[in-house]
């Protein structure tokens, strides 16, 4: 049965949807297991419903289908997700606060630079400001708040490299 063409989409599909979501959204629920995700399944499969509707044939077992793909792309999200952390919880972790002595190294090095390298530095790695935000601060072009940047690490990586 071809349904009418784009014009008259959103009526047709407003109007099954006032006469199947409720059961489709009960069969999403017992695929998931859960309420809320079933109504969002549900409803997307409706969204794409009508900007497929030019070439949905029949839609009611378009819906069908498209729900069971949401809900099998779902469960293996969900599968990657377990397998990640899985991973993440078989890894050790090494995760330490830096001591002290570090710190004041850094912080001796950062004190130190130029203060054409120590502003951006201080701006990008200490307030967390992005290049564009920094290049307006300090009214430089971006291409010469990264060379800032890149020469102030490459000096402190040397002088770190000295140090015992």
């Amino acid at each position: 049965m071809r349904w009418a063409g784009r014009d008259s989409a959103e009526p047709q599909v407003h109007d099954l949807f006032l006469a199947h979501y409720a059961r489709l959204a009960g069969w999403a629920r017992r695929l998931v297991d859960d309420d809320e995700l079933a109504h969002d399944l549900v409803t997307e499969a409706f969204t794409r419903l009508l900007s497929h509707w030019s070439s949905v044939e029949d839609p009611l077992p378009w819906l069908h289908a498209t729900i069971a793909n949401l809900v099998r792309d779902h469960w293996r999200q969900r599968g990657r997700e377990r397998a990640a952390l899985a991973r993440l919880d078989a890894q050790p972790v090494h995760a330490r606060e830096p001591d002290l002595d570090s710190r004041n190294v850094v912080r001796t090095l950062v004190q130190g630079l130029p203060e054409r390298l120590r502003v951006p530095v201080l701006l990008h790695y200490y307030a967390d400001l992005p290049v564009v935000q920094i290049a307006q601060v300090t009214g430089k072009a971006e291409g010469t708040v990264k060379r800032a940047l890149f020469d102030a690490r490459a000096r402190m990586a040397a002088a770190l490299e000295e140090v015992p």
